[in-house]
């Protein structure tokens, strides 16, 4: 061979290199899976070498991303699900790395059809969404590939919502996981609604929808001054939000409600979430209490809102109680109230039976706790009120009730609940073939029962024990508690702890 025939197949060499590598780039391999095929002919190039950006989502969110994703997707003129199998999660290192890879190196993963979960979104009311998928859509004109992927929910907490997006150019995926994050939170399920946290056997946590009773002002039994200053703290500043914003006024506010159990605390916070549509409610108590920085997130992020923490003792007790001095529940709630910005409509409702337990800093420094009521066991007169209210929609024939009403001295709103109900049971007895009456001597026979046959611990628990009666504050004008809010948005930082001698109901 001569020097120019070597010259020449070495020249044929690199064109047909060159010629190579340029079908490579146009026709996608055909080595691989189904899935992986499907992913490099929607993406017109080799998928192998493109970047991946993601993204982690609360689970709670997983309803939200699902009806973004839906909604991006349709907006697009074609689109595709594919399903896969759950066990490619146990894969170490699984995401769209291996799924796009047309190498045919490692497990092929093979597309299944997509397989769905009920999320509850409300009361009586569930989304289903993929558990794990693939979806091919366009974000405007440029293809995208989503990969979606909830977490092990046998791993606890930890796994979360995980978005994985590939595009031809980062920055592109980068823009669509931007829109993605936007649109979920404008689609948020959870706007508005009234929500509590629960809890799984493997210690994850999802969320329950409540639909409350709707309230009245006339059933709340306070006096009028105490009402007053719950709903001007609460629905007074929902109600001019913009003005005071456009005053320079501060929306944020905490609300303290205080008293014996079974006073009504809860009944009132009820009454405030039927008094303001719209505004999305979180209710912390009990076991939940953990999960305070995921409620206040939900707070922030899905304003106006309330979050409402009973029991508040059990987290902010005071820090020089023994095991106190180190609560990091107590340091989160400092720090969620005190990091809102001040223009924040967000409500902070705390409910307390032993407020002498709370840490000073949460309960007299200003702008955490701005008022506080104290909810009292019922004098004679609101007594007889709440007895009237517990007999109502039963035919009764019912004389002089000062006997009952003095016999009931110290008693909470809880005990006159069950005294209604037990009265209307021994009616029932009394009189088996006839209609339902209850009389005088059927509420006697039900109050000798609690007061007298009950054990103690039942009375304690619905307030008939003296121990449970209100500490009495003497003079009922205002005591002042420095770093209190009188007002809730006034310049004097004072507030007064109102004696409420009305009561409302049960908790």
């Amino acid at each position: 061979m001569t020097e120019d025939d070597d010259a020449d197949v070495r020249k044929f060499a690199a064109v047909f290199t060159r010629l190579m590598q340029e079908v490579h780039e146009l026709v996608p391999n055909q080595s691989g899976s189904t899935l992986a095929r499907a992913i490099a002919a929607h993406l017109g190039v080799d998928p192998a070498p493109l970047p991946i950006v993601s993204q982690t989502f609360p689970p709670s969110d997983h309803p939200n991303v699902q009806l973004a994703l839906e909604q991006l997707a349709a907006a697009g003129s074609d689109w595709q699900l594919f399903g896969l199998p759950v066990e490619t999660l146990h894969w170490a290192g699984f995401g769209l790395t291996n799924l796009a890879s047309p190498s045919g190196h490692g497990p092929s993963f093979e597309p299944v059809a997509p397989a769905y979960v009920n999320v509850p979104i409300d009361v009586d009311e569930s989304l289903p969404c993929v558990t794990l998928g693939v979806w091919l859509l366009r974000s405007g004109a440029t293809p995208v590939v989503v990969l979606m992927s909830l977490g092990d929910p046998h791993r606890g907490m930890g796994g979360g919502l995980k978005i994985e997006a590939m595009s031809v150019n980062r920055d592109d995926a980068v823009e669509f996981l931007g829109r993605l994050q936007t649109r979920a939170h404008e689609l948020n399920v959870y706007r508005g609604k009234v929500l509590s946290f629960t809890f799984s056997e493997w210690g994850s946590f999802g969320l329950e929808f409540h639909r409350l009773p709707t309230l009245t002002r006339d059933d709340l039994i306070l006096p009028e001054t105490d009402l007053d200053a719950i709903e001007r703290h609460t629905i007074g500043v929902a109600a001019h939000a913009e003005q005071l914003r456009d005053a320079g006024r501060h929306l944020k506010r905490g609300l303290l409600l205080f008293g014996p159990p079974g006073t009504g605390k809860t009944f009132s916070v009820m009454y405030l979430c039927g008094q303001m549509p719209g505004r999305t409610t979180v209710l912390l108590s009990g076991q939940a209490a953990p999960t305070l920085g995921q409620a206040a997130a939900i707070a922030r992020s899905l304003q106006p809102s309330m979050l409402v923490l009973e029991d508040v003792d059990l987290v902010a007790m005071e820090r020089t109680m023994p095991g106190m001095g180190s609560n990091p529940l107590l340091f989160q709630l400092l720090n969620e109230m005190d990091g809102l910005d001040e223009d924040a409509d967000v409500i902070f409702v705390l409910t307390t039976n032993r407020v002498e337990l709370l840490e000073p800093a949460l309960a007299a420094r200003p702008g955490r706790i701005d008022q506080a009521v104290e909810i009292r066991l019922p004098d004679s007169a609101c007594r007889r009120r709440l007895l009237d209210r517990y007999l109502r929609g039963m035919q009764t024939e019912v004389g002089d009730l000062d006997t009952v009403i003095e016999r009931t001295e110290g008693v909470s709103a809880a005990f006159l609940k069950e005294l209604g109900r037990r009265a209307a049971l021994v009616a029932a007895e009394s009189s088996p073939s006839e209609q339902l009456v209850v009389r005088d001597a059927d509420i006697e026979a039900a109050l000798d029962d609690l007061l007298e046959h009950s054990t103690p611990i039942l009375r304690s628990m619905l307030g008939a024990s003296p121990d449970q009666a209100a500490v009495d504050f003497g003079d009922p004008g205002p005591t002042m508690v420095p770093g209190f809010n009188t007002g809730g948005f006034h310049a004097s930082r004072s507030v007064m702890f109102r004696t409420v001698t009305d009561t409302v109901t049960d908790e």
